[in-house]
């Protein structure tokens, strides 16, 4: 059997791209899905009028039209290239981020064709699947030299429809709950019959949670970095801090951002809490509406319930138009159900306010502060001898006296500062961070080589797959 078919971990199948932070099969979702760390990347055939294979899950276009009428310049007049673009192009893409291919064939006649197209692009790593089992046999029949999938709907026996197929691959996530049939006796009987299985799109954390400890192919999500989320090196149990949450995909500061950042294992997200013209919290990072949401004006002379009429999202892409401003506790709540921590900065809220409102939901230990205005921390250090706080090593002269100032618990470096202090607090029982706002893949070595206790980064995604390659964490 092919090596890359029998992967240590399921592959992670970004369904019709990342879809859950952009449009369905357009670029942009499979340019997520890459910075996500998909294995592959799902994507719906059909073929144009013209013989060109189109890359979108729907036979037809909104307005009723159907694809297999329109030639690919009269669909592109219709809707843009990087929403319903050409397998070709996907092609293209996939290649730059090396990124799998699964087919799902939806129309007969862009089977063959899409064989061809993937053989002329030397695509190795791919799996061709269709619902249709006439389509199943046309792939036989073509025999392109690629694993074929036979996607299962609920109520149908999958070694019956699948007879033909090298993969099961069921499509069971309405099932009330779809794990249970997943039995030893399922999987014996897959073995037996050659057969290896791939999973539906899973969003629930806990059900993908049982999902990935079973011994299957791949498992597709709209949010692929769900599927295998991050684990510290063995020898170096770090955590990591996303600035504004997983800002590259989703809008900084919001729900989705904050969500993202949990999915895929990083422990804690960075947000920034103002205080509203009428006392509630809210979390945005600049003074003012304009860069962030389509409001204007400063945050703290408006409403809560004008600041949630805004759309947080709209300025980053229209899939996230329907994003809004999240409370203080909208976050605490999203970090409560996914078991994440907080770096939390104020900037215009009361200390004890916001200390208030994490002891309401039990968070005290999970989360650290810090603010630009040091008479805020010294409201939180007198709200509270237990509040973990957090001082940078650029505002003092001396690392001593940083550790003098409010009995921190945590001191953040930058790349720029004298880095000794991070062996120096080892085993202080204060903890060492480096904040890191660029991707330079060298300065992710260099930080790896430190091993402080925390990295706080813009880009997370890519500081994960610099020390996954190895070498930085082994010292090689």
């Amino acid at each position: 059997m092919i090596t890359w078919l029998k992967p240590e971990r399921p592959l992670s199948i970004a369904h019709r791209g990342a879809s859950a932070y952009a449009a369905p099969n357009s670029l942009q979702a499979f340019e997520f899905a890459a910075a996500l760390g998909a294995d592959m990347i799902e994507v719906d055939l059909h073929l144009t009028r013209d013989g060109h294979v189109v890359v979108t899950h729907d036979a037809t276009l909104s307005g009723g039209e159907a694809i297999a009428d329109l030639t690919l310049v009269e669909l592109h007049n219709r809707v843009s290239p990087r929403d319903v673009p050409t397998l070709a192009s996907v092609l293209d893409l996939a290649q730059v981020h090396d990124l799998g291919i699964y087919a799902d064939i939806k129309a007969a006649n862009a089977a063959n064709p899409t064989c061809e197209l993937l053989q002329q692009y030397g695509v190795q790593r791919a799996i061709l699947g269709a619902f249709d089992p006439a389509i199943i046999s046309v792939l036989e029949q073509a025999n392109p030299g690629y694993p074929r999938a036979q996607l299962v709907p609920m109520g149908v026996d999958p070694f019956e429809i699948a007879a033909t197929a090298e993969i099961i691959h069921l499509c069971w996530e309405a099932m009330e709950d779809p794990v249970a049939p997943l039995n030893d006796a399922f999987f014996a009987r897959c073995q037996r019959e050659g057969k290896q299985v791939v999973l539906w799109h899973e969003e629930d954390k806990e059900r993908m949670a049982r999902l990935r400890v079973l011994p299957v192919l791949g498992i597709c999500s709209d949010m692929p970095e769900l599927v295998n989320p991050f684990e510290p090196p063995f020898d170096w149990p770090v955590q990591i801090v996303c600035h504004r949450g997983a800002n590259s995909v989703a809008p900084e500061n919001t729900l989705a951002a904050a969500r993202a950042c949990y999915a895929a294992g990083f422990s804690h997200v960075e947000i920034d809490v103002h205080a509203t013209s009428d006392g509630e919290l809210v979390v945005l990072h600049d003074p003012t509406l304009e860069r962030t949401t389509d409001g204007v004006g400063r945050v703290n002379a408006a409403a809560l319930a004008d600041l949630r009429a805004l759309s947080a999202g709209a300025w980053f892409s229209d899939h996230h138009a329907a994003e809004k401003i999240p409370t203080l506790d909208d976050v605490l709540a999203l970090a409560k159900l996914w078991h994440g921590k907080l770096y939390v900065e104020l900037k215009t809220a009361p200390a004890a306010q916001v200390w208030e409102r994490v002891c309401a939901f039990g968070l005290q230990e999970v989360c650290f502060f810090w603010s630009f205005d040091h008479s805020l921390l010294e409201d939180m250090r007198a709200v509270s001898d237990n509040a973990h706080l957090m001082m940078r090593r650029q505002d003092f002269a001396s690392l001593e006296e940083t550790l003098g100032s409010l009995n921190p618990s945590l001191v953040e470096f930058t790349t720029q500062d004298d880095l000794s202090g991070v062996a120096q607090l080892k085993g202080s029982g204060v903890c060492s961070m480096i904040a890191y706002n660029g991707n330079n893949p060298e300065v992710f070595r260099q930080i790896a080589q430190l091993r402080p206790d925390l990295v706080n980064l813009h880009q997370p995604f890519d500081f994960v797959r610099v020390i996954q390659a190895g070498d930085s964490v082994n010292g090689a």
